[in-house]
């Protein structure tokens, strides 16, 4: 009777058990995996967006595939602060990141053809591309001290893929990575782009994190190891492939209850037009972004930027206390990172990262999440967010680096 495009009968995994049946007797628990920035005790302006709400047209309907103008005209104004010079009219408003990747593999792909996923990454791209009918196929990112893309990884996922009948349509790039922090270099940027030209491949680049550049003395800015801000942008200049860069309320501005995102298209100037001409019959179809929320647009990204900051700064102050907590001597390190709102912690090797996650709950009510939820590389890692509040996050992983640092039990 049902679709089959989903396992739908997937058992919960054993950390999920755990925190239902702690959370059923009561037991306190400290999440260190909430991303979720109103629940994390941030001071949300919360009069100022009632009343941008009250001062826009609640009550017209203004059907616009692409989104209203003035919307996309504020999403452009907004990305000059990052210095970029994006055209209104390559801009496609939607109704949150999710939903732009839905409309894009409708755009590029037919039933049964294969999207390039980074491992690691967050582990949503498995389910939308397998809910539009479509096959992710995994490349790799590998870490040496930092993380880059493993371009002989691509070669091997486009091979799989022909060779298993799933026709690879695009690749998605997420810049800043999550969780690894790590930004697409200028000169990775060059190669791939070059790559999916040559192979008929779209880029899908998601950049919610890209306001949420930190630590950049740690880049290296060498010739070619510039991180990208905008992979769309790039496009424009290089002219190579296709390309969509995604972004939205959620992240840039800590704002994810007012679902607002958007696509941005980037690449040569034909490619670009067939590719808007479609998308708005695809838009159009569904019509899903509310007219309040665009005609808020303006006014939100300018509140954002106050949300934004304090975003940034609870991130900064929750890594370098992290770092304080980890000596030299710590059998605990902390992996280098370039942004966004994780960090990856590497625990010793005498378990895995599952039972790491597993003991941290039942023995010391402290939620993590283990590595392989996001495909990382075997080995001990835990992800953990660094958007908590400072009371909680302090204690929570002095417990973790203490647990870490007990003898192995024979």
């Amino acid at each position: 009777m049902f679709s089959h495009r989903l396992p739908w009968d997937r058992p919960e995994n054993a950390l999920a058990i755990t925190e239902q049946a702690r959370r059923a007797a009561g037991q306190p628990i400290v999440d260190l995996t909430v991303s979720n920035p109103t629940q994390v005790g941030l001071p949300y302006p919360e009069a100022t967006l009632r009343q941008v709400f009250c001062d826009v047209d609640a009550a017209a309907y203004h059907p616009t595939p692409r989104g209203l103008f003035q919307a996309r005209a504020a999403i452009a104004a907004d990305q000059a602060r990052r210095g970029l010079t994006v055209d209104p009219e390559r801009l496609v408003v939607t109704a949150s990141s999710s939903e732009s990747y839905g409309l894009l593999f409708k755009l590029l792909c037919d039933p049964g053809d294969a999207v390039l996923v980074p491992e690691p990454s967050y582990p949503l791209f498995d389910y939308l591309a397998r809910l539009e009918g479509i096959v992710p196929t995994a490349y790799q990112l590998a870490y040496d001290g930092a993380w880059h893309v493993d371009f002989a990884s691509i070669e091997a996922a486009l091979a799989e893929a022909r060779r298993q009948g799933h026709p690879p349509r695009a690749l998605i790039v997420v810049n800043p990575n999550n969780p690894t922090g790590s930004f697409l270099k200028r000169a990775e940027y060059l190669r791939l782009a070059d790559l999916c030209a040559a192979r008929g491949l779209a880029i899908i680049a998601d950049e919610v994190f890209a306001d949420y550049a930190w630590d950049r003395v740690s880049l290296g800015l060498t010739a070619g190891r510039e991180p990208v801000g905008s992979v769309a942008a790039a496009a424009d200049v290089s002219g190579a492939a296709l390309t969509f860069s995604l972004g939205g309320l959620s992240k840039s501005c800590g704002l994810p209850q007012l679902k607002l995102g958007w696509i941005q298209v980037g690449g040569r100037a034909a490619d670009v037009a067939a590719a808007l001409t479609r998308l708005d019959l695809i838009a159009d179809t569904y019509l899903s972004v509310g007219t309040p929320v665009q005609l808020a647009a303006p006014a939100l990204l300018r509140l954002g930027a106050a949300i934004r900051t304090l975003i940034a700064a609870r991130v900064t102050a929750n890594r370098d206390l992290l770092r304080s907590l980890l000596p030299a001597s710590s059998p605990c390190t902390l992996l280098p990172a370039e942004g966004g709102w994780s960090a990856i912690l590497r625990v010793p090797a005498v378990q895995t990262d599952a039972q790491w996650a597993d003991t941290l709950l039942q023995d010391d009510g402290i939620l993590v999440q283990p590595g392989y939820f996001f495909d990382m590389p075997p080995g001990e890692f835990l992800v953990i967010s660094l958007l908590p509040l400072p009371a909680l996050f302090a204690p929570a992983m002095a417990s973790v680096v203490a647990r870490c640092s007990l003898p192995a039990e024979g």
